[in-house]
């Protein structure tokens, strides 16, 4: 028997996020569409901004959201063909993913010498990322240049053609004002420091050998230039997805079963925050275990408007793992403005990525929503730019 609660209530709480949740030019011949080094005012990027530390999923984010916006190539991305081998560049036919390691200011052996972490501003060109993410907006061609993750050196630059959404992705997205400012949709990924440490442990124990406390070492020399410089972030972004432990087993330290909330600001000018059962209201769930199969602990959703940085916020949330991705369809019809194009597309979505890491819980499930958000917010700016002449020559 399912089970949920439902209090509604115009007020909202304050919010305080679990934890601290939180040139030598090398041009391209040939490309599987065509090679635009400059587009119309009507067919100009969408900029998209998403965030977070090192390891907590953009990556699979970014084929999350390349799979949902389809097209000719069926989702899927890789890097400039006829380009750098080790570019960090990703593209499909609709999509352009640029990392900002390439704008990293000093190579691996040049904050060595500085004794600084590529976290540091410093240790980043911040005018020049400007300049390219603004002139790829307005529909120009920009040579980026390239870290080389490898050897740890900047390699020649290469060419990026405007795209019809450009994701800037790493750790600074958000971070410098102008480059924020250009952005038509951010995230921010934000994984607690209880789950990356257990993930830490389960990864560099387990598979590398690392003592505990060199672990402990390892993540508390990060933490300062992270708190300052990449958490902070996350009071800019549209939409966060927040990773935390799951407070369904007592005192769990394996991380791995989570809660994962998703975060999203309420009035913005294209997305709407997706709800459970009734926008506005307070809904905790227990979906009914002869519908949604679930192993120990079980599955809890919640729902609920709430303050976070000063704005307000819906955030759903998650709290345990699906045993059978197929069931996800009776957690699907129960979510109200997914922007999804048809009965099931979510569902369809998680079963097509199964093997994506997070695609048993919350991470994978809120990954595709946004994913689906940022369709729609593209599709709304394509429309409304294409009919804005129309519209002016009758005012």
């Amino acid at each position: 028997m399912a089970s949920f609660t439902v209090h509604t209530s115009t007020a909202t709480s304050s919010y305080s996020p679990g934890g601290t949740a939180t040139i030598l030019l090398r041009r391209t011949r040939r490309r599987a569409f065509p090679y635009r080094v400059s587009c119309s005012a009507a067919d100009r990027p969408v900029v998209i901004g998403l965030g977070g530390d090192s390891g907590c999923g953009k990556s699979t984010f970014t084929r999350r959201l390349a799979s949902v916006l389809g097209g000719l190539w069926g989702g899927r991305t890789e890097p400039p063909r006829g380009g750098n081998p080790d570019s960090n560049t990703l593209i499909s036919e609709t999509t352009t993913v640029i990392s900002l390691d390439d704008y990293h200011s000093l190579d691996r052996a040049g904050r060595k010498a500085k004794g600084v972490t590529a976290m540091d501003p410093g240790a980043n060109d911040f005018d020049l990322m400007y300049q390219q993410v603004k002139t790829i907006k307005e529909g120009r061609a920009v040579e980026k240049p390239v870290y080389n993750r490898v050897t740890g050196r900047l390699d020649p630059p290469e060419v990026i053609a405007p795209p019809k959404i450009l994701v800037v992705q790493g750790l600074h997205p958000m971070y410098d004002e102008r480059v924020r400012n250009l952005l038509d949709f951010s995230i921010y990924l934000d994984i607690s420091n209880d789950v990356k440490f257990a993930w830490r442990i389960q990864r560099d124990m387990a598979q590398r050998g690392h003592s505990l406390q060199s672990i402990k070492a390892s993540i508390e020399a990060r933490k300062p230039d992270f708190d300052a410089y990449i958490d902070a972030q996350k009071q800019y972004a549209d939409a966060v997805i927040e990773v935390l432990p799951t407070q369904l087993i007592p005192d769990d330290n394996e991380g791995k079963v989570l809660r994962v909330k998703l975060i999203m600001k309420e009035g913005m000018e294209y997305i709407s925050p997706v709800y459970l059962f009734d926008a506005g209201s307070t809904v905790n769930w227990i979906p009914c275990g002869r519908k949604l199969t679930c192993s120990y602990p079980g599955i809890k959703f919640a729902c609920y408007p709430d303050i976070y940085f000063g704005n307000e916020v819906t955030v759903l949330e998650m709290d345990g793992q699906f045993d059978r991705l197929d069931e996800l369809l009776y957690v699907e019809t129960h979510l109200s403005n997914l922007s999804t194009k048809f009965y099931g597309e979510v569902t369809q979505q998680m079963l097509k990525h199964a093997d994506f890491p997070g695609s048993n819980n919350g991470t994978g499930l809120f990954q595709t929503i946004v994913g689906l958000k940022i369709r729609d917010l593209y599709e709304q700016i394509v429309t409304e730019t294409a009919t804005a002449p129309a519209k002016a020559a009758k005012a």
